[in-house]
């Protein structure tokens, strides 16, 4: 396979990251995957594993797999289920032409043979799915980039930089605050305990990662995503190697501007400081007491204490 541009979105749950995700949607030189990009499997397991669900991890392959048992290994639960049941898929409605077995084919045709890195099946899948994607609206050609997003990957980035020196990992860190309120929207939510420990170690590990490896991973406050969308983009721009272009300054679909809520892509509903403010305020004084003492070292570390409406939470 030729030159291969790669970009990871990653989040901690209810952190702005399929909103990120949405806003790289209409760039020119951007291919931006439909839904969460779910690479991982059954066959990787670290003393993590019971933080994160595995979809969500980045994979390990057996040895000796046929590319159908590798396609089959990533779990992509949000397009296998939107193309084998569209009815059960909470993406029913969009108008995604994309045909599975043209994906496999893709797939398999890509890898070559006969033995197969994780490198390449990785680049692979990227590559299959947007070949078979029969309405995408940018045509693909060698300078594209291509853009995923699974939350919490950037836990893994050291084992995602090994295949791709030059992957770039944008990591969105949300207030606590608001991301439990959003997260609370959920059916099952986790117990404010859990996901306040997730918080802490999402956010610690890519900081780590981000001081390891500066040139492939970096954090971006949600806050400043919604605050101001134009020097929050430029930035995002600079660091994955592309030009600023307006379609980065409000979510898309396929190319057209999503007018409403970003919902079903993510909880998170809306792009504003307004709503990411008010989120915050919907909490009880007992769920803001436990945020701040479960949050309050890191919180500073990321300047939420600098934040008008944070700072009475997180002052010294």
């Amino acid at each position: 396979m030729s030159r291969f541009e790669f970009v990871m979105v990653s989040a901690g749950f209810e952190h702005g990251g399929n909103v990120a995700h949405r806003h790289l949607d209409g760039h020119s030189r951007l291919l931006v995957y439909p839904f969460e990009s779910q690479l991982g499997n059954r066959n990787f397991s670290d003393f993590l594993g019971s933080v994160e669900r595995v979809q969500y991890r980045y994979p390990e392959f057996p040895e000796g797999l046929t590319a159908l048992e590798l396609y089959e290994q990533m779990i992509d639960e949000e397009l296998k289920t939107f193309l084998r049941k569209r009815n059960g898929s909470k993406f029913r409605d969009v108008d995604l032409k994309l045909n599975e077995s043209n994906r496999i084919a893709a797939f398999e045709q890509l890898l070559g043979g006969p033995t197969y890195s994780r490198r390449r099946v990785i680049e692979a899948f990227f590559r299959a799915t947007f070949v078979a994607w029969e309405n995408h609206w940018a045509e693909i050609t060698n300078d594209k980039v291509y853009v995923g997003y699974s939350p919490a990957i950037g836990i893994d980035a050291d084992r995602m930089i090994r295949d791709f020196p030059g992957v770039r990992i944008i990591h969105i860190v949300r207030n606590p605050f608001s991301a439990y309120r959003d997260t609370k929207r959920r059916p099952f939510p986790q117990p404010l305990s859990k996901y306040l420990i997730t918080w802490n170690v999402y956010h610690s590990t890519v900081e780590m990662y981000a001081r390891m490896y500066p040139g492939n991973v970096r954090i971006f406050r949600y806050e400043d995503l919604v605050d101001d969308k134009r020097t929050f983009m430029e930035d995002v721009s600079r660091f994955i190697g592309v030009k600023f272009e307006p379609s980065m300054l409000y979510p898309s679909w396929n190319g057209r501007e999503m007018s409403e809520d970003v919902a079903p892509w993510g909880t998170v509903l809306k792009s504003t400081a307004d709503y990411n403010r008010a989120m915050a305020d919907e909490l009880n004084d007992a769920e803001k007491a436990q945020i701040v003492a479960g949050t309050t070292a890191l919180a500073r570390h990321f300047k939420f204490d600098e934040i008008d409406y944070l700072r009475q939470y997180y002052h010294a």
